[in-house]
């Protein structure tokens, strides 16, 4: 499939002040691979036909900006950016000037995409996600402010003494807000140009379009319209055991920072579902997989082969805009790209 009979029809790379779509379907992209790699993984994410591609961030892994810098040197027309970072590992305002300096070297085709980062790898670190709604609004607001190319004073949830960028500010970059709570999901609708839902089962998405339609019902008439993305855990291949075995990781993160709540929205066991996040914060990555449940599996990854992942993500669709397949993608990143473009097609189709 090319980029001309992309998944996503044409959609503009210019940003939103350009009045360009926003993005609808993308891919996250996840720096365990080397940088070579990577680069070629977003080179066939456009050749796919995807509008966008989302570097996600742990400190274990590869910098995701360095990753995306490669990507944008052999694209031209995907965006690209952080899927997630956090406010806590970086200070907001440099994180802020990485977004700027992404822009500059993929000649606009940057995204923001920020939440409160995940739990388990954070504790590594000694981090603790204090106030995190109202530190993921802050960083986004100054960050567009310095975008803008004014000089920042705030003392909040941060401090910042005026801070400001001494390169050419890079006007507006779309801001997506990871969200999974309904708090973070009402903000993110009310506040930022998209929401990117931590979920990958119709439940949790008939339950999140309602805290986005609450969100969507407060936002103010000049920030325009919001996009509600399912960031969905997806594994596909030609094998569907082969796909499920490939979530298991994966979804062992998912679930071991997954809110009671949500546990609870699914059947699952919370007890077990801490030890599953015990493990994952010890690095004790297949023991966490091996503690993962068929039920976890299900609840928390779109996880089969191109016809059952297009199946489920029709279900997925009946609530959300759009779908950012997350890791693992499948045992084969590459080919699993191609195929969860067909699966994209074959649920738009649907």
């Amino acid at each position: 499939m090319t980029s001309d009979e992309g998944v996503v029809g044409g959609a503009g790379v210019d940003g939103a002040d350009a009045g360009e779509p926003p993005v609808r379907f993308g891919v996250e992209i996840t720096p365990e691979h080397p940088i070579d790699d990577l680069a070629r993984f977003g080179a066939a994410a456009e050749d796919a036909g995807f509008d966008a591609v989302f570097a996600s961030s742990h400190y274990n892994n590869r910098d995701p900006f360095v990753a995306l810098s490669r990507m944008a040197a052999v694209t031209s027309s995907i965006r690209l950016g952080p899927g997630v970072v956090n406010p806590y590992e970086t200070h907001p305002v440099t994180q802020a000037s990485r977004v700027a300096s992404l822009a500059e070297a993929s000649g606009g085709r940057a995204t923001y995409g920020l939440g409160a980062g995940d739990a388990s790898t954070l504790a590594n670190l000694g981090v603790a996600q204090d106030r995190p709604l109202r530190r993921v609004l802050e960083s986004f607001r100054v960050a567009r402010e310095l975008w803008a190319g004014e000089r920042v004073d705030h003392d909040g949830t941060f401090v910042a003494r005026d801070a400001g960028l001494n390169f050419e500010p890079p006007g507006e970059i779309p801001v997506y807000v990871g969200a999974q709570g309904p708090h973070m999901t009402r903000m993110a609708a009310k506040h930022a140009d998209g929401v990117l839902y931590n979920g990958s089962h119709p439940r949790d998405f008939e339950w999140a379009a309602e805290r986005v339609a609450e969100g969507r019902s407060e936002r103010p008439d000049e920030f325009g319209e919001s996009t509600f993305l399912a960031y969905a855990s997806v594994s596909v291949a030609e094998d569907e055991r082969m796909a499920r075995d490939a979530a298991r990781i994966p979804v062992a993160f998912i679930a071991g920072g997954a809110p009671g709540p949500v546990l609870d929205r699914h059947d699952l066991d919370r007890e077990r579902a801490t030890a599953v996040g015990e493990a994952v914060s010890a690095g004790e990555f297949r023991e966490a997989a091996g503690l993962v449940t068929d039920g976890m599996l299900d609840a928390f990854c779109i996880a089969g082969t191109p016809v059952s992942v297009a199946d489920r993500l029709v279900d997925v669709l009946e609530y959300a805009d759009g779908v950012v397949a997350a890791a693992p993608l499948g045992p084969d990143v590459e080919d699993a790209i191609e195929l969860t473009a067909d699966a994209v097609a074959r649920a738009r189709r649907d």
